[in-house]
């Protein structure tokens, strides 16, 4: 749980030296949120996980997010905690679906496995990212499963004779 004073601390600091760069903050059950623009998302890395007083060193988890119909419709959501600091940060970043985002593998290797996953499930691009291909689904898979506008069934081929017509097959 992370206390008063260290909330100020992961407020103020990002604010302070980002400024208009983090969109918008938000503190809610004693955690941060900080919505960052996606043109600064390496710079704001690497500056919590060097940062004396913050030392974001451990990449918890990277997901993505479908708010299908919304716009910008996707999220990138980056989970991060500091092992001698003891506390949590949280940032997010907006995307359309078509724009890439920065890889973060240079910051933390351990981006490298769940990038590839928010690209295979998603189909959320990491420009930069050192092996960006499909992890679950077969290379050839048609579709990001996880979208909110992927059929449930899937789409029908000659493996799945239950699945959903595509558009383009009409």
């Amino acid at each position: 749980m992370t206390t008063g004073t260290e909330q100020t601390l992961l407020v103020t600091k990002l604010r302070d030296r980002f400024g208009d760069r983090i969109l918008d903050t938000r503190v809610f059950k004693d955690e941060v949120t900080h919505l960052v623009d996606s043109n600064a998302l390496v710079t704001v890395c690497q500056f919590v996980k060097t940062e004396p007083g913050l030392q974001m060193d451990y990449l918890v988890d990277v997901i993505g997010v479908d708010h299908f119909t919304a716009a910008p419709r996707f999220e990138v959501v980056y989970h991060l905690y500091s092992i001698p600091n003891r506390h949590r940060l949280r940032l997010k970043v907006k995307l359309t679906g078509e724009e890439p985002i920065p890889t973060v593998t240079g910051i933390w290797p351990a981006a490298d496995w769940p990038e590839r996953e928010a690209y295979d499930m998603y189909g959320i691009r990491f420009e930069g990212h050192p092996n960006l291909q499909r992890i679950y689904m077969a290379p050839d898979w048609e579709g990001f499963p996880l979208r909110k506008d992927y059929p449930l069934k899937g789409y029908r081929d000659e493996y799945n004779p239950f699945g959903q017509e595509r558009e383009e097959d009409f």
